[in-house]
């Protein structure tokens, strides 16, 4: 009888072990979506080529000028965005056909912006008490300079694309560490109901 039960159980967890890879195949699949679904829903538009309208400011002052005027607060350090919209590489806004237009660049700046979808705060207007001719020339020289130059760091939303990529990853290889370990376990429990039941039959 005791060999009776120790076949079943081998019996049933033979059959049980394919459960786990169905779970795999199942859940891969799922998490790549969901990653996937999360990174389209946070995408923004490629960045543009900046114009070929001539920029007469200084970069190197207007770099100052962006952080004296209080631009980080809103738009980041290094332009990589955050309450404000990103500006390196520079989001496409609805209505925008080219955020690098030395021209649109000026407008907004000195006359402000109401909030797009995904901000909840309004682009403020910086008119010439807060912002002179040539420093408003010399801020729009720094944006497109540092577009032409290479990207800035990681946004908020690009930070949580990240982490949602690497969590979905470690997902994966915890569950894939154990469908190893089971199937490890499995085979242990198989051979020892062959031993018992080989023991068995060489007692009787």
């Amino acid at each position: 009888m005791a060999a009776r039960e120790v076949c079943y159980l081998d019996v049933d967890m033979r059959g049980r072990r394919w459960l786990l890879p169905t779970a795999i195949a199942v859940l891969f699949p799922a998490v790549l979506a969901g990653w996937t679904l999360t990174a389209v829903s946070a995408q923004e538009a490629a960045s543009p080529s900046p114009s070929a309208s001539a920029v007469s400011g200084d970069a190197a002052k207007g770099a100052q000028t962006f952080g004296s005027a209080g631009c980080t607060s809103c738009h980041g350090a290094n332009l990589e965005g955050g309450v404000g919209a990103k500006l390196n590489p520079i989001q496409k806004l609805p209505g925008v056909a080219n955020p690098l237009d030395p021209q649109y660049l000026a407008t907004t700046i000195r006359n402000g912006r109401a909030p797009d979808a995904g901000f909840s705060a309004a682009m403020p207007a910086f008119g010439p008490d807060k912002l002179s001719d040539q420093d408003l020339q010399n801020v729009i020289a720094y944006i497109v300079g540092q577009n032409k130059s290479g990207a800035a760091g990681l946004s908020p939303v690009d930070l949580a694309r990240s982490n949602v990529f690497w969590v979905s990853i470690g997902v994966l290889a915890m569950t894939l560490l154990t469908w190893l370990l089971t199937r490890y376990n499995m085979r242990w429990i198989a051979l020892r109901a062959r031993a018992r039941r080989e023991g068995g039959g060489r007692s009787a």
